[in-house]
């Protein structure tokens, strides 16, 4: 027998096979990595790809098969969005070849004047994005092929207003929406509604939280309407963990639901956000939403409920809420007094009808929304933009924040292991980050669109430390002690036991030849090996005195000037790259 759920268009059956067969046929098939069924009607999965982990899904329902679709629904989304190498630079030869991204893309040489050039966007959206005129047309080169001389790759975008086609940065689209707006489904119909209710989810959420309002209590007689959500909050509420289950359509105007944990042992407090336009799928899919990929003992690492608003309005805080839901919500959720009164709000009936009818609340918004289609899989998918309701980041980002500030960086500091440079030059370097601007804490692999792996120490590099071994390597000693003594802070909880160990060690030695010279080394080496060990105070000691550079960094092999050849010695990066060849020779 199948089984058929509210807002599918297929049984779930059947869309767990043929979308097993697509990825089969393509050489792309996952593995279920862990399950978990914390309490009743309530499943996440975690899957992968068979070959390279860094391509994975989640999904979660109130049946083990739901939660299987849901999973292998999110994958095909990321898949043919190519979202799984948005944050990857994917070398030279993809940078010069055919297409980078899609046969419909579109490249936009960089004017003289380095200004935007004619074509992209629309005149509406040039001035929603940069209001204030500052954007250059280097600041919209894509991390993926890093082209600057290429120019600017666009995607073809249908504004839903008018049916023109809008072509729309690469660059912009990953700096600001990240993966929300974004789906793939049984029909078109079906993926365009969970599309936008993922907007309309997010975009409540944010303002809930940011401005503090009070919700409406869902009636008992209501919640009693779906008993399988029931007996989950029934089950969450003997275990110790209040629920509250609040409408945060604000007024009927949004199909989206919140549901509250509270956890009494810790004093906090985790909200969940669901949305669809059948109010029992929202309810079923917050409620779903609230435990996905946690069991009920990890649920004591969020945050108390606070009264300090503008910290819970912070854009930082609603940065970690879009991450993974532990950010700030004020006490004022929680008033009885609510900011709205409660609507036992229905936007359902077929996907078409629903479709309709969500794109009715963004007109009366007056939110232009772009859709760009992709079948190449076989499966539907789309991403929907929603200008000035889907981004996850503020237009302002893409000159303080954007993904491709530092990609002009990225052949001088792979180098910087094994190109030897003077004292004066490695110090200029510790400038130019400064002049460029660089975060401290930002993550090099990050900066440079690099996939490193777990198993090297480019995985946990920051700026911070770079700067500590450029230092040592210049011999700079006392501003080396400065950046080593943040790299400890930083990192004690993220680097391996030995690293720790290590870097202890070195701080020890860098402090021992400022205040007592290198000359008297043998005089304090006994103990320095008692304290670290024979071996780690040996090969420190050749980092303190700059006979070796750059701990840790120094495993790959430049003897092959060829940046692709670099890249694929970080092993996952390899991995990665042949997913995307694979799903390049598809379309």
């Amino acid at each position: 027998m199948k089984t058929f759920i509210p807002g599918k268009d297929a049984a779930l059956e059947d869309s767990i096979n043929y979308f097993q067969q697509q990825l089969d046929k393509y050489d792309l098939a996952v593995k279920e990595a862990s399950w978990l069924n914390p309490v009743p009607n309530v499943w996440s999965v975690h899957i992968q790809n068979t070959k390279c982990p860094l391509c994975f899904a989640n999904g979660k329902g109130a049946s083990k098969k739901a939660a299987l679709a849901s999973a292998l629904g999110e994958y095909f989304e990321r898949l043919s969005t190519n979202y799984f190498f948005s944050d990857f630079y994917l070398g030279d030869k993809v940078a010069n070849g055919e297409f980078v991204h899609y046969p419909s893309e579109k490249w936009f040489a960089i004017p003289d004047d380095n200004s935007l050039p004619k074509g992209l966007l629309s005149q509406k959206l040039h001035d929603f994005y940069d209001p204030d005129h500052e954007l250059k047309a280097t600041d919209l080169v894509d991390l993926q092929s890093s082209n600057e001389e290429r120019g600017i790759c666009a995607l073809p975008f249908v504004q839903q207003s008018d049916g023109k086609t809008i072509y729309v940065p690469v660059n912009l689209i990953a700096n600001l929406y990240a993966s929300n707006g974004m789906s793939a489904g049984n029909t078109p119909n079906e993926a365009r509604v969970q599309a936008l209710s993922e907007i309309f989810e997010r975009y409540t959420k944010n303002k809930i939280i940011a401005e503090a309002i009070s919700l409406p209590l869902i009636p008992e007689t209501v919640i009693n309407r779906y008993p399988t959500v029931l007996a989950a909050i029934e089950t969450l509420e003997k275990e110790g963990f209040p629920i509250y289950c609040f409408d945060a359509s604000l007024a009927g105007e949004f199909p989206v639901i919140c549901v509250v944990l509270f956890n009494p042992q810790n004093g906090t407090c985790y909200a969940s956000f669901g949305a669809h336009p059948n109010f029992g799928v929202a309810l079923e899919r917050t409620v779903t939403e609230l435990l996905q990929g946690r069991s009920l003992k990890d649920l004591d690492v969020f945050s108390p409920p606070s009264f300090d608003n503008d910290d819970v309005a912070d854009l930082s805080n609603l940065e970690t809420h879009f991450i993974d839901s532990s950010g700030l919500i004020s006490w004022d959720l929680f008033n009885q007094k609510s900011d709205y009164e409660f609507v036992d709000w229905d936007f359902s009936g077929t996907t078409e009808q629903e479709f309709t009818n969500l794109m009715a609340i963004f007109d009366r918004h007056q939110i232009e929304v772009l859709i760009m289609d992709y079948q190449h899989l076989g499966v539907y998918a789309c991403r929907i933009l929603a200008v000035g309701m889907s981004e996850i980041y503020p237009p302002e980002d893409l000159l303080i924040a954007n993904n491709n500030m530092a990609i002009h960086l990225r052949e001088l500091i792979l180098s910087l292991p094994h190109q030897k440079r003077s004292d004066k030059q490695l110090l200029d370097i510790i400038e130019l980050f400064d002049d460029e601007g660089l975060d401290d804490f930002a993550r090099v692999r990050e900066l440079l669109g690099i996939a490193t792996g777990r198993d090297n120490a480019w995985l946990t590099l920051r700026i911070g430390e770079l700067k500590a071994m450029l230092a040592l390597a210049a011999q700079d000693l006392p501003q080396a002690k400065l950046w080593i003594d943040w790299t400890i802070e930083m990192n004690e909880s993220i680097f391996s036991s030995e690293r720790n160990h290590a870097y202890r060690c070195l701080q020890t030695l860098v402090n021992f030849i400022i205040e007592r010279g290198a000359n008297q080394f043998d005089n304090y080496q006994s103990a320095f090996s008692k304290m670290y060990g024979n071996s780690c105070v040996s090969e420190m000691w050749l980092y303190a005195t700059a006979k070796k550079q750059f701990f840790g960094l120094t495993d790959l092999d430049h003897s092959d000037a060829d940046s692709d050849s670099l890249l694929n010695q970080f092993t996952m990066h390899k991995k990665l790259l042949e997913v995307y060849h694979k799903l390049n020779q598809i379309m």
